[in-house]
């Protein structure tokens, strides 16, 4: 692997600070930048010599990323080490994010709101709680609905509908507008 240009470089130190924002380590968010602009597949020898990370150190962050099913592994035919790379497609990683943040972290809480909106509430603080539980419970359930059906459009089709942004508003206002319209019309015509 050659050395990284200023441009790497430059990613790759900024996805380590926003990694520590989204949840994981500045180690895995570089090892992981550098893998995803590699225009082929790395090793960990490779990686932690480009990092200036001990061997140790990204062999963790590589097993946390496949983990995470960020990265693949591949065997290169002659050689015994193990390579890596990153799907370079931008919203197959959305996808597979979106997915591990789901089994993680929203599986668990619809979960636990499941089983306390099961249980009989023995005063009004728990009839409150279990009123505030059930929206929540219902936002999530109805978020996860819409992430199903999110998952199954094509990356074309997904551009497309992200590319409307409040236009799909208007779109939903439209069968309302309809029937004001044409309940405005209908009674002007009984009053002829």
């Amino acid at each position: 692997m050659n050395a990284m240009s200023p441009l790497v470089r430059s990613f790759v130190a900024h996805f380590g600070e926003m990694g520590s924002r989204w949840g994981i380590n500045r180690t895995v968010g570089q090892i992981y930048a550098l893998i995803f602009v590699s225009p082929q597949a790395v090793n960990a020898d490779e990686i932690a010599e480009a990092l200036e990370f001990s061997r140790s150190n990204v062999s963790m962050g590589l097993k946390e990323l496949q983990a995470w099913r960020l990265v693949k592994l591949r065997h290169l035919s002659g050689d015994r080490r193990e390579y890596f790379e990153a799907p370079s497609d931008a919203w197959e990683i959305f996808r597979t994010l979106a997915e591990e943040r789901r089994r993680r972290e929203i599986e668990p809480t619809l979960s636990m709101l499941r089983n306390a909106l099961l249980e009989t509430p023995t005063c009004d603080e728990d009839r409150i709680a279990q009123e505030r539980m059930r929206g929540m419970h219902d936002l999530i359930e109805l978020m996860t609905t819409w992430f199903d059906d999110v998952q199954k459009m094509d990356s074309q089709t997904l551009g497309q509908l992200m590319k409307m942004g409040s236009k799909v508003q208007k779109i939903l206002e439209l069968p309302g507008r309809i029937g004001r319209a044409v309940s405005g019309k209908s009674n002007s015509v009984e009053g002829q």
